[in-house]
Formats: C-alpha cells, sequence, structure tokens
C-alpha cells in the first residue's frame, strides 16, 4: 500500500491548507529571488554605462588604429590619406583636440574645439539641430556650450587665437620672438550652424565641445608650435564588422598603409578598446566586482533559508496528527519526507518565478525613474533580460528552499503514528548542544578575529589586497564562529536584556521564560535578523568612513574650488579682482607659478603663494598650514624622485638668484612644488606666470564655476578658468549614489529576517497551546497574553538588533581600515542615524510580527485547548 500512496495529491492538499503560513514563506523566496535578479540586472547596467562611457570618445567607429606616441611622432597625414585609399574603408577621422578662447560677448571662454565627423558613427556628438559646418567661419556648438554662451543657431561668436610664426617650434633660440618675429592674435567671427548634444559625456571634463571642419581644425593645429600628435585613429568601414575581433586581412592591411614612422600601431575594434580601457579605470578588478555583486544575493538567500526552515517547522508542527494518521493509514517515512521536500520545490518555483517577475519590473521602473534624478550619465530605457538573470534567481531560489525544508523534512519522519491517537504537544525540535559546538565555535571567533586583525595591519601598510583577503577570511570566519555560537549564549541574552521589563508585569516575565524554552529556534530567528543588522551597519559604517575618507581624498586631489589663468601677465590683477568679486566666492590667492632648477634637476615648475592666503583658500588647510618661510612642500613621489626626504635640505636656483629651503611632505598633490611668495621672489626672473586660487561656500559649485567664467570673460585678456569643485562634487555624488544602493540592497536582509520572527512566534504558538489555555483559565486576560507575545517578539528582534550593531560597527571599521587605505588616510565614523533607524525598525518590526500569533493565541477557548485529551 506504501507503494501506491498518492504523495502528490497529498502535498498539494497540504498546500491548499497551508496557503497562510506557506505565502510568508514565498514572500522571503520572492524578496531573495528579487533581489538576486536585480542585482544581476544592476550589475549589467552598471558594466554597460561604464562600457559605453569610456566608448563615447571612439563613437560608432569599426576600427581603432593606436600609435604610441611616446615612441613616435604618431600618425602623420599621409598615413592618415593611406588608410582612407584601403578598399572596403569608408571613412578615416583622426582623434584630435584644440583649446581656443570662444566667446559671446562677455560669456564663454576657453573651449575644446573638435573636427567635423567624416562619417556620423565616427564622431560622439549627434547634431540635434541646424548642420555641421562645412567651411572656414562656420562652428557648431555641443548644448552645454550653447546654453552657457546664448547662442543659437544662425548666432555670430568670437574666436580668439594665437598664431606663431612658421619655424617656432623648431627654433632653439632662448627668444624665438626675437629671430622669428612675436606671435599674433587673430580674432575671428564664426557663425554657429549647429547644435549638437554629447550623449555620453565625452567631452563632460572640457565643459563640452565646438566642432569645426576638419581641414580649419588642422590649419589651427598647424599653427600652435606644440600641439600634440595624433595617435589615433577612428576606421568606418563599407561593411560594419559583425563580431569583436577584427580579421587578420584587414588589421595586415591597416598595419601595412602606415609608414614606418607610425611605430608598432595596434589596430583594434571599439569594443576591444573600450574592454581595455575600463578594466584599466576599474585595475581590471571585474572578478572582484562579481564577488562584491553576488556577495549581496548570498546574504539575502541565507536569511530567507533560516526563515524558510523556520516556517516548514511551524508546518510539521502543525500537522503533527495529520501525519501521524497518514503513518497508521500506510506511508512510510520515507514519503512524508518526500512529501515536505516537494512541497518546498513547488514553493520555491513559484515564489521564484514571481522574484524574477518583480525584480525585473522593479530594476525596469527603477531605468524610468533614474533620469529624472540627473545622474549624469546616460542610461538604457529598457532591461536587458539575460538568461543568467532568469535561470541563476530560479535555480538558486529552489535550491535554496529545498535545502532549507531538508530538517524539518526530517522532523515530519520522526513523527510516531500512535501520535494520531495520543496526541501531545508539538515537537519543540529541541537537541543537546555538544561540546564540539562550543569548541569549535570558540577557534573560529579567536581565529577569525586574528585573521581580521592581521588583514587589519597589512591593509594599513602597504598591502592592501593581501590585507583584504585577510580580512574578509577572518572576518566571515569570526561571524561564521558567532553564529554558530549563538544558541549557546544568545537566548541568556535575550532573558538578561529581558530582566529590565520582567518587573512590569507576569506577562513580560512569561516571555522573558518562552525566550529560553526552545533556545535553538530563538537563536535561529535572532541570528537571521543579526546576520541581516550586521550587515546593513557595516555596510553603513563602511559608506559613512568610505565617504569621510573620499572627501578627504577628494579634498587632497582638487584642494581648491576654482582657478583662472590669465593669458597675459598684464591682466592677473583684473582676473583676480572679477574671480574675488563673484557671489559664491569667500577667498582667493594669487599663485605664481616659475621654472627652476630643484635639487640638481633642471627645467622643475615651483609655485609661491602667501601661506595665509592659502591656507584660507584650501579644502586642506593642515597641509598648507604646514608652509613656512625656508620650506617647500613635496608629495613623496616628488621627494622620491628627487632623492629627498622629509627634513631634507635642498637648494631651488632661479634667475633671481639661490635659496636653501626644508623639505616637507605633503599628501595634496595640487600644493606639491609649493613654497612661500617671499622664498619665490628669491629666486624667480621674467619667466612667470600666475594663477588665481579661488574657494567656494556652500553654493552649487558648477552654477559659481559659470559665474566665475562670466565674470573673468568681461576684463581684458583672456584666462582659462577650471572649477574642480564641480568635478569633485560629480565624485561625491557617484560615491553617494553608490553607497545609498548598497545599504538599500543590504535592508531588504533585515526584512527577510522580520518575516521569521513572525514564524518563530506562530510556532511558539503552537507548542504552546494547552499551556496559554492554561493561563487564560486561571485568569490571564487577552490583553496580557498579547503583551506576553509582543514582548516576546520585540526581545528576539531587538537582541538580534543590538548584537548586529555592535558587529556591524566593528566589521565596518575594519573593513574601512584595510580596503580605504588605497585611499590614504582613513576617516572613521559612526552613522548614529542609520543605527537608530536600524533599532528602531527592528523593534517595531517584533512589536507587529506578534500580532497575527497574538490573534490566533486568543482565538483558541480555553475550555477547547484544554480539552485536547
Amino acid at each position: 500500500m506504501s507503494n501506491s500512496f498518492p504523495t502528490a495529491r497529498l502535498t498539494l492538499g497540504q498546500m491548499r491548507r497551508s496557503t497562510g503560513r506557506l505565502t510568508a514563506a514565498g514572500v522571503a523566496i520572492l524578496i531573495s529571488t528579487a533581489f538576486v535578479t536585480v542585482t544581476l540586472l544592476a550589475g549589467g547596467v552598471i558594466n554597460g554605462t561604464t562600457h559605453d562611457m569610456v566608448a563615447a570618445g571612439y563613437a560608432r567607429a569599426d576600427v581603432v588604429v593606436t600609435s604610441p606616441s611616446t615612441e613616435t611622432d604618431g600618425i602623420a597625414d599621409r598615413d592618415v590619406q593611406a588608410v582612407a585609399a584601403l578598399d572596403g574603408v569608408a571613412a578615416v577621422q583622426p582623434v584630435t583636440t584644440w583649446f581656443g578662447d570662444l566667446r559671446n560677448g562677455g560669456k564663454g571662454g576657453f573651449q575644446a574645439f573638435a573636427p567635423v565627423p567624416a562619417d556620423p558613427r565616427l564622431s560622439p556628438l549627434e547634431l540635434t539641430d541646424g548642420a555641421w559646418p562645412t567651411a572656414d567661419g562656420e562652428v557648431a556648438l555641443s548644448t552645454t556650450v550653447a546654453e552657457r554662451m546664448e547662442v543659437a543657431v544662425g548666432d555670430t561668436v568670437t574666436l580668439n587665437r594665437t598664431v606663431y610664426p612658421d619655424g617656432w617650434a623648431e627654433s632653439q633660440a632662448d627668444d624665438p620672438a626675437a629671430e622669428l618675429g612675436d606671435p599674433k592674435d587673430v580674432t575671428e567671427t564664426l557663425t554657429v550652424t549647429g547644435i549638437a548634444e554629447d550623449p555620453y559625456g565625452a567631452y563632460t571634463s572640457y565643459g563640452g565641445a565646438a566642432a569645426v571642419p576638419a581641414a580649419t581644425l588642422d590649419a589651427w593645429n598647424a599653427a600652435e608650435p606644440y600641439s600634440d600628435p595624433v595617435t589615433e585613429l577612428l576606421v568606418a568601414l563599407d561593411t560594419p564588422l559583425e563580431s569583436d575581433e577584427v580579421p587578420a586581412g584587414l588589421r595586415e592591411s591597416l598595419q601595412g598603409a602606415l609608414s614606418d614612422g607610425a611605430g608598432d600601431a595596434t589596430v583594434q575594434t571599439v569594443e576591444q578598446v573600450a574592454t581595455e580601457r575600463t578594466a584599466e579605470q576599474t585595475g581590471g578588478q571585474d572578478l572582484v566586482f562579481l564577488v562584491f555583486v553576488l556577495t549581496f544575493a548570498a546574504i539575502a538567500l541565507l536569511i530567507a533559508a533560516m526563515v524558510i526552515t523556520n516556517t516548514f517547522q511551524v508546518l510539521v508542527a502543525q500537522r503533527t496528527r495529520t501525519l501521524a494518521l497518514l503513518r497508521c493509514i500506510g506511508a512510510d517515512a520515507g514519503q512524508l519526507y518526500r512529501s515536505v521536500l516537494l512541497e518546498a520545490a513547488i514553493l520555491g518555483v513559484v515564489a521564484s518565478a514571481a522574484g524574477i517577475v518583480a525584480g525585473a519590473a522593479l530594476a525596469q521602473i527603477a531605468l524610468l525613474v533614474a533620469p529624472s534624478f540627473d545622474l549624469g550619465v546616460p542610461l538604457p530605457t529598457t532591461i536587458a533580460l539575460t538568461w543568467q538573470a532568469v535561470v541563476l534567481p530560479l535555480a538558486v531560489g529552489v535550491g535554496v528552499t529545498v535545502l532549507a525544508a531538508l530538517a524539518p523534512a526530517r522532523s515530519a519522519t520522526r513523527v510516531a503514528p500512535l501520535a494520531a491517537l495520543r496526541p501531545s504537544d508539538a515537537p519543540t525540535l529541541r537537541a543537546r548542544t555538544g561540546r564540539a559546538r562550543l569548541v569549535i565555535s570558540i577557534l573560529c571567533v579567536i581565529g577569525g578575529f586574528a585573521g581580521l586583525a592581521i588583514g587589519v595591519a597589512l591593509g594599513m601598510n602597504g598591502g592592501p589586497q593581501f590585507g583584504l583577503i585577510a580580512a574578509v577570511g577572518g572576518g566571515s570566519l569570526a561571524f561564521f564562529g558567532v553564529v554558530l555560537s549563538a544558541v549557546l549564549w544568545l537566548p541568556r541574552v535575550a532573558a538578561g536584556l529581558g530582566g529590565l521589563v520582567a518587573r512590569t508585569g507576569p506577562a513580560a516575565r512569561l516571555a522573558v521564560a518562552n525566550t529560553l524554552r526552545n533556545p535553538r529556534r530563538t537563536a535561529a530567528t535572532s541570528t537571521a535578523l543579526l546576520i541581516g543588522v550586521t550587515l546593513v551597519t557595516m555596510m553603513s559604517t563602511g559608506a559613512a568612513s568610505a565617504r569621510m575618507s573620499a572627501d578627504s581624498l577628494l579634498d587632497e586631489t582638487f584642494p581648491y574650488d576654482v582657478s583662472a589663468s590669465p593669458s597675459d601677465p598684464r591682466y592677473v590683477e583684473d582676473v583676480h579682482g572679477a574671480v574675488a568679486g563673484t557671489d559664491g566666492v569667500t577667498d582667493t590667492v594669487l599663485v605664481t607659478n616659475t621654472t627652476v632648477t630643484l635639487a640638481g634637476a633642471e627645467d622643475m615648475s615651483v609655485a609661491g603663494a602667501d601661506p595665509h592666503d592659502l591656507a584660507a583658500v584650501v579644502n586642506v588647510a593642515e597641509e598648507a598650514e604646514r608652509l613656512t618661510e625656508g620650506s617647500i612642500l613635496l608629495t613623496q613621489d616628488a621627494a622620491d624622485s628627487l632623492d629627498l626626504a622629509e627634513g631634507d635640505r635642498t637648494t631651488v636656483e632661479g634667475p633671481g638668484g639661490a635659496v636653501d629651503l626644508t623639505v616637507v611632505i605633503t599628501t595634496a598633490d595640487p600644493l606639491s612644488s609649493m613654497i612661500t611668495a617671499a622664498d619665490l621672489d628669491r629666486v624667480v626672473g621674467e619667466d612667470a606666470w600666475s594663477d588665481v586660487w579661488a574657494h567656494i561656500d556652500g553654493s552649487d559649485p558648477a552654477a559659481v564655476l559659470t559665474d566665475v567664467q562670466d565674470a573673468v570673460a568681461e576684463v581684458d585678456g583672456a584666462a582659462f578658468v577650471m572649477g574642480p569643485a564641480a568635478q569633485a562634487a560629480q565624485f561625491r555624488q557617484v560615491v553617494d549614489v553608490i553607497l545609498g544602493i548598497v545599504v538599500g540592497l543590504l535592508a531588504v536582509a533585515v526584512v527577510i529576517a522580520l518575516i521569521g520572527v513572525t514564524n518563530t512566534l506562530s510556532l511558539s504558538v503552537i507548542e504552546r497551546t494547552r499551556e496559554s489555555a492554561t493561563l487564560r483559565a486561571i485568569g490571564l486576560g487577552k490583553d496580557q497574553l498579547r503583551a506576553m507575545l509582543a514582548v516576546e517578539g520585540m526581545l528576539i528582534a531587538g537582541v538580534g538588533a543590538v548584537l548586529g550593531i555592535v558587529l556591524g560597527l566593528v566589521f565596518g571599521w575594519a573593513g574601512a581600515a584595510t580596503a580605504l587605505s588605497l585611499m590614504g588616510d582613513v576617516r572613521y565614523a559612526v552613522p548614529w542615524t542609520d543605527i537608530a533607524l536600524v533599532l528602531a525598525v527592528a523593534l517595531v518590526a517584533g512589536l507587529l510580527a506578534s500580532v497575527v500569533p497574538a490573534r490566533a493565541a486568543v482565538r483558541t477557548s480555553p475550555v477547547a485547548a484544554l480539552g485536547v485529551e
């Protein structure tokens, strides 16, 4: 009879009768698989967007030909013509850029110029209005430039440029002007013929771009004595390539068309170049990124597994009499075992499929909403639903669900047939805790924290790669030890904390005692919440520390907010006054530069400024305050290149004299080779140029930068204005977005864990049905019964949250010390707001989790419950 037992039909019937309980586990699985799906889709969007941003400068070219400028004079015009003459080549575009002073009245400034594309596939700019310029005297502007200069198609702008006499670059004379004549300043009027978009921000670092015919740009570059050689060619083919590899025949043809002077050119597709450049920017750590992404998925699934296990324990406890009756009528242990696993598999398939749909929908909604946040980078409008984003969440979701149901399935097989005739309380699933668990957990905790300490030490002493490995391994081992030993101490901690409220009444005392009745289940549930809170706190702490460290690094990288470099020394004071008078600018300092001999090395640049004014302007005032008369600031790299160290004396020799200075090491690159204005006066000659550095208050850096550009444009002479603060603000925005996403994703783990609190309280109610009835019979009111379960839920949630916060802070600081050491000095932070929010949410959720079990408890009549036997 047992062989013909209808296992599948029984399973479906059981599931119909337990829909409510299975919904809780299904929600946990749904959230977990949705989390995995969103993570995989987000990873694809991040990789794709980064790739597209890197590839933006190469537009839609088929092939990129690159010649290393360090070994050659670049790619000559004859090489360009030879490539263009090859069969199958539709168009060739040298990658060139030129800078000129472009103005519309008092608006404008130095601007990047690019050539009009020989083929639409060869330019990152996309024409949106008007037409491309076709002759001298015409120009097309990117949207940002047109808006800043307040011009439209048909308007005119003026270009100021300097034309040098022929032979200027080759002249060996100390004063080429005396031999060849003075350079001439030329002003030209250009008509705006078109407006173009820069969808992937290829020219963002230049504040936009202007486009002129290639012949015009070549003529301007030829008039410049120090223009950079052409090192890259973009090639569009008659028949676009269908693969990511350049065919061998095409590669040989392109390399053969180049003259010997072009050097060992490489021929790659845009895909290959973009992948290579992206790897350079990320340090080639694609594997680290993959592990980083999938770690979040593993966390969610681990916590979901705990919730699923508790859910099936509840189901087994509820079905004790049913399972016993099935044993009486012929079902064997194996069939009951398979029935529970089949139920888990069906639940896993349905919930995982729903999670994949929900995750894809959330990712699509995110892409639709993202443009309203003006992230500064173009994102795809629709998700790319790869097979990995469907198959992996489904496989993992079902697998984790089935694995989590193994222990409850074994419990179902241990229900004796006689339990149907003489029912008893549901099994508590108690187990003796052996000494082996204690020993193993202690060793894991001690060894793990030792590894964590070693990792931190390695990370802070120049070995961040090995340090990160040791820290992650040690932290994971320590955390495993904490989780493994939780059943030994966590219920006692909960009872200890419960002692604070035990005096408030009998309901609170009963709740505290209940946390100790089944320590294994209490520990499992609180541990699930502990894992989620630990990780959220760890990432919040790491995020806050990373933000502070990033701010410090950005301050060192961009120590001043705005700089203006006058093209003529005669207009320095006018430019200085214009910058200082701009709204939003609080302090300014004049920084004078000259070429000297430093520590025996010729043609070295040093800068001089008043230390007091410098400290008021830069964002790293403590570094500027180290500059005193008789000293020179050098970065460690600069000092090493000159064989100098902190405290060494070195000589600075210039046209005006020499001065001995003491080396002071600084961490701010732009402050390297900085001396005081008084020391500079002792060595400076006529060959000097000055910049104006300015500090911005809390205003919008981009808006103040535009105001400074407009103010400088109104004074005589041209000045090149840069806004490092605007670039730093973009970096900060990116850091905030990324860290916010990380913490938000991990918060999902807490939500999943809170479902487990509800399940634990439900199982507790089932096990204590007769006990609750007895308490009701001797006078415990419904409100007191509800209060008992509420206190129990808050204790379980509160203990997990508090311990998670403590561990999260430790791991977060350790991780910051290890991983952020690459950035320089690490700043440690405590995210008090996040911690308070997590604790409050855990306590409130623990309270709400007791509502459903409490309703079940108070609905049972004391007489009916006592009459079970």
